[in-house]
C-alpha cells in the first residue's frame, strides 16, 4: 500500500497533504506556488511512492461549478496526462479553509502564523485527506 497524495488546488498556491504508508495519518506536507506544482510533484510522486492523488473540487452548496472549478477540472486533466497509471479521485472542499483556520486556533498557533495563508492551504489538505480515510477506507 502506498501513500495518498492530497491537492488543494488554487490559482495562486496549492496546498498538499499526504498520508503515511500505512494510509492511517494525514500530515500536512507544503504550500506551493501553483506554478511551481508539477515540477514538485513529477519528483515527489515517484520517490515518496504515491499511489493515489486526491484533489478537492469546489462546487457551491447546490453542486453547480464556481469561478474555481474550470481551474481545478484543468489540474484534473493534466494530472491525468502526468500520471495516467495513478488513480485520480476528487473531494468535495466544503468548508475546509474554515475548518484549518479553526483547526490552527485549536493548535494555539500564533496569529502571526495563522496569518500566512499557506499555512491554511497545507492544513485543508490534510483535513480533506484525513475525511478521506475515515470514511472511505
Amino acid at each position: 500500500m502506498g501513500r495518498i497524495l492530497c491537492i488543494d488546488y488554487g490559482s495562486k498556491r496549492t496546498g498538499l497533504a499526504v498520508s503515511d504508508p500505512l494510509r492511517m495519518i494525514a500530515s500536512p506536507l507544503d504550500t506551493l506556488h501553483t506554478k511551481d506544482l508539477f515540477d514538485f510533484l513529477q519528483k515527489y510522486i515517484p520517490s515518496e511512492g504515491v499511489d493515489l492523488i486526491l484533489i478537492g473540487y469546489p462546487t457551491n452548496l447546490d453542486e453547480t461549478a464556481t469561478h474555481a472549478t474550470p481551474l481545478v477540472q484543468a489540474c484534473i486533466n493534466r494530472l491525468k496526462k502526468l500520471f495516467p497509471t495513478i488513480p485520480l479521485e476528487t473531494v468535495d472542499e466544503h468548508f475546509t479553509s474554515k475548518l484549518a483556520s479553526r483547526a490552527m486556533i485549536d493548535m494555539g498557533m500564533k496569529k502571526k502564523d495563522r496569518q500566512q495563508k499557506g499555512n491554511i492551504d497545507q492544513i485543508a489538505a490534510a483535513i480533506m485527506l484525513q475525511e478521506y480515510m475515515q470514511y472511505k477506507l
